[in-house]
């Protein structure tokens, strides 16, 4: 009889099992086959989707809150998983916690359980020293419930306070923005330390229809808040992708460079590396005795840095100075370089070449930064006859803009390297 009630509690038991681990499979739905269709039709990847292409090979995806806001929300439809996926797993060979949005799941909006699941997340990170990957897709704050959103210790504003607390503490955090970022959420991907955004996204704190009823400004999409404008234009992005693809290998190429990343990669062993893709003779048919001539900076570091290791920031912004993550001997280095050719941008028009003007004094104050925060040594690749000067230049807050960088790299702590090209 004992015997008989042992096994029928048994059975039950993994029944009771079975049915978890099949509403599970539902909850990784998010938003369904149609959702996942959708997404793919505006050729963009489902969440899921995303984080396997990020992930190292074969590697585990240790995922939490997958229950969270479960049953809840049942007028709006319900929201699986809170609309976010979020966990820990190897990226180039480093753990890395991982938020992405499910823009399956009502547009990617943030609910109050949302910010609940991602203020989770980060906290973990932050105790457990982890780099963030954030994937954003996401319509913003689910404004009929804005009113439960906001007014909480653990609410949406949490967040941004947790990216300021995270950085300066030293955590990495990359955010790459495939679709949507509105309104409030157009502050998360901008206070982590390197932003992508792939075409036909949109970052902007009002959309076009908005933009109309507020300010009565007709503005297209790609004018207001498009990848190619906040690339060339506001210089908000770092790298400018061209689709989900190739944005997830650009962040994994990011996240190889950490030295946690290098470490792992070697493990003491003798680093293995590529030559360099040109020539180091190559230089002498670039440059002159006399320095008036003109040519590429990327053509000078093709001849020093290992083959097919530049990931350069910001590449249409500030064009007269080559920011970029490099490798040179199988080692990851920052490196500023002056342009020496002409350039056109599309704010300002022309730029002579080895000239630094505001904009570019801008993004090498910001990407010294990045390279202090991170650890990485800056290599200077200098051939500069100066300032720009001018009734232009002055309005542009040409001084302000020296004064930042001069200010940056004398804080630096990292190793520094002067080349006089």
């Amino acid at each position: 009889m004992s015997s008989t009630a042992d096994t029928a509690a048994r059975n039950a038991l993994l029944q009771r099992c079975q049915a978890i681990l099949q509403e599970e499979e539902i909850l990784r739905e998010g938003g369904g086959k149609v959702g996942q269709d959708r997404q793919r039709k505006m050729g963009r990847l489902p969440a899921r989707e995303r984080i396997s292409h990020l992930l190292d090979r074969d590697a585990e995806f240790f995922e939490i809150g997958l229950w969270a806001a479960y049953k809840m929300y049942e007028q709006w439809g319900s929201v699986p998983a809170a609309g976010a996926v979020a966990g820990i797993g190897n990226v180039a060979g480093i753990p890395c916690m991982i938020i992405a949005n499910d823009a399956t799941v009502k547009a990617g909006a943030f609910f109050p359980q949302t910010a609940k699941k991602l203020i989770r997340a980060q906290r973990i990170a932050f105790e457990s020293a982890l780099p963030i990957i954030y994937l954003v897709d996401s319509s913003g704050v689910f404004l009929p419930m804005q009113d439960e959103i906001f007014p909480d210790e653990d609410d949406f504003g949490r967040i941004f306070r947790n990216n300021s607390v995270i950085s300066a503490a030293g955590i990495p955090q990359f955010a790459a923005i495939m679709g949507n970022c509105v309104a409030g959420g157009a502050y998360l991907p901008v206070l982590c330390d390197k932003v992508l955004m792939t075409e036909g996204s949109g970052l902007y704190l009002a959309g076009p229809s908005l933009v109309k009823a507020a300010i009565g400004q007709i503005v297209e999409q790609e004018e207001l808040g498009g990848a190619h404008m906040h690339a060339e234009v506001s210089g908000t992005v770092d790298f400018y992708e061209k689709d989900d693809a190739s944005c997830l290998k650009r962040l994994r190429s990011l996240v190889a460079h950490l030295p946690e990343a290098e470490a792992a990669k070697t493990n003491g062993a003798e680093k293995k590396f590529a030559e360099p893709a040109k020539d180091p003779n190559a230089v002498y048919d670039l440059i002159s005795l006399e320095g008036q001539k003109t040519y590429d900076a990327r053509d000078l570091l093709a001849s020093i840095i290992d083959a097919d290791s530049l990931d350069e920031y910001k590449a249409d912004y500030g064009k007269t100075l080559v920011t970029t993550y490099a490798r040179i001997c199988g080692h990851s280095v920052g490196i500023v370089a002056n342009q020496r050719h002409q350039v056109r941008t599309k704010k300002a028009g022309i730029q002579m070449g080895g000239v630094i003007y505001a904009d570019s004094a801008d993004k090498a104050a910001r990407f010294v930064m990045d390279c202090n925060q991170t650890g990485l040594p800056i290599i200077f690749f200098q051939d500069v006859t100066g300032f720009m000067v001018g009734r232009d230049a002055e309005q542009s807050g040409i001084i302000r803009s020296g004064a930042k960088l001069v200010n940056v790299v004398s804080n630096s702590i990292v190793p520094k390297i002067t080349v006089v090209v």
